[in-house]
């Protein structure tokens, strides 16, 4: 009787572990990825057969892969912090502290001590900016680690924080310079390809190593997907928080370097319309807001088919609104479309328990509906 209770159990068991890995991998092809695979190629397509002679210029396709990278960064920072089921809404107050701190040291040791000094220490400041970032977001992971406040409070909180230190510190005005080293790298290209978005795309390569192969990554995965099973599987939330603020926070930095490679000048109100910018894209690239898994495939892809639609919105000389609006109707247009996917996993979950299987949880952060 013993054995055949465990027999049951085990088959149970099994089948939820199945059914679960099934619907995690249909999500994964379904969202992000492949559907901006097609949005790309459609926008792209759409824009060149419109304006052939703007838009297909190899000067306008190169603007695309310069201006991409620095919103990519920025995107994959908000990708891993809704992977757990945050959000952070301060990134780009902390790629505008790095862009200012790398910016006024430099301009402080040319004016002391000569240019050719400050480009000795160029290294050193541009070091100086990364670690302005970490520490930006080891606040932001206090807060919401060890302090227990919301992500969304409290990178609200911090981006007003960072905001109002960055204006002080300026006296709210631009600040210009900034190492020979960076300003080379935003012009130089390789094979034709932009060496920032060379950058963009090494990064992308480690934080998807990081969140796909390595145990911090699973963590992240496990926090956002369940907190309660991650609690209980012995995974420190603590931690956990703590290492994916300070993951934004170094891409927030870098995404500030990026900012002074293409124009060596600083300011607090920099892309002060990239906050929403990097939530568009992080969902179009199939990020689950409630938490629990992400593509960064998806984000470079939506980065892409955004920046797209940006140049192409300019060749038609299109306004900045419409360009707002068009952001605003891809957005709806995917969820509308994750909606129908959904209801059609739920019946499919409902032909699959009538023949004996056990399906993940209506509403839970499995099925891929927002609770």
């Amino acid at each position: 009787m013993s054995d055949s209770r465990d027999n049951a159990l085990t088959t149970a068991n099994r089948r939820i572990d199945n059914s679960v890995s099934s619907l995690i991998s249909r999500i994964q092809v379904k969202r992000g990825s492949g559907r901006m695979v097609i949005l790309l190629l459609v926008t792209f397509a759409f824009f060149a057969a419109l304006r052939p002679g703007i838009f297909l210029n190899p000067v306008n396709l190169q603007n695309i892969g310069v201006a991409a990278p620095e919103i990519g960064l920025l995107s994959l920072a908000m990708m891993i912090a809704m992977l757990t089921g945050g959000i952070d809404l301060s990134i780009v107050s902390i790629a505008n502290a790095s862009a200012i701190t790398i910016s006024s040291l430099y301009t402080a040791i040319a004016t002391a001590s000569g240019a050719e000094a400050a480009e000795g220490m160029a290294l050193l400041i541009i070091v100086a900016g990364l670690v302005v970032g970490l520490l930006c977001g080891a606040i932001n992971g206090l807060l919401i680690s060890v302090v227990g406040i919301t992500p969304i409070l409290t990178t609200l909180g911090t981006m007003q924080l960072f905001n109002g230190l960055a204006i002080v510190w300026t006296g709210g005005v631009t600040i210009s310079g900034a190492p020979a080293v960076l300003t080379s790298i935003g012009r130089s290209t390789l094979v034709g390809i932009p060496a920032l978005f060379l950058i963009l795309l090494a990064a992308a390569a480690l934080v998807a190593v990081v969140i796909n192969r390595t145990a911090i990554g699973r963590k992240i995965q496990l926090q956002g997907a369940n907190a309660v099973a991650a609690r209980y599987s012995g995974i420190s939330a603590r931690r956990t928080l703590m290492g994916t603020y300070l993951v934004c926070g170094a891409l927030g930095g870098l995404a500030g370097i990026l900012f002074l490679s293409r124009n060596p000048a600083a300011s607090a109100d920099y892309g002060s319309s990239y906050v929403l910018l990097t939530i568009v894209i992080a969902v179009l690239g199939g990020t689950n807001p409630n938490g629990g898994f992400a593509t960064v495939a998806g984000v470079l892809l939506a980065t892409l088919t955004l920046q797209v639609v940006s140049s192409g919105f300019t060749a038609l000389r299109l306004s900045d609104y419409q360009y707002a609006i068009a952001q605003g109707v891809l957005l709806v247009g995917v969820m509308v479309f994750d909606q129908i996917q959904f209801r059609h996993r739920r019946r499919a979950s409902s032909v699959t328990t009538s023949q004996g299987a056990v399906p993940a949880a209506p509403g839970s952060k499995e099925d891929g509906q927002p609770q």
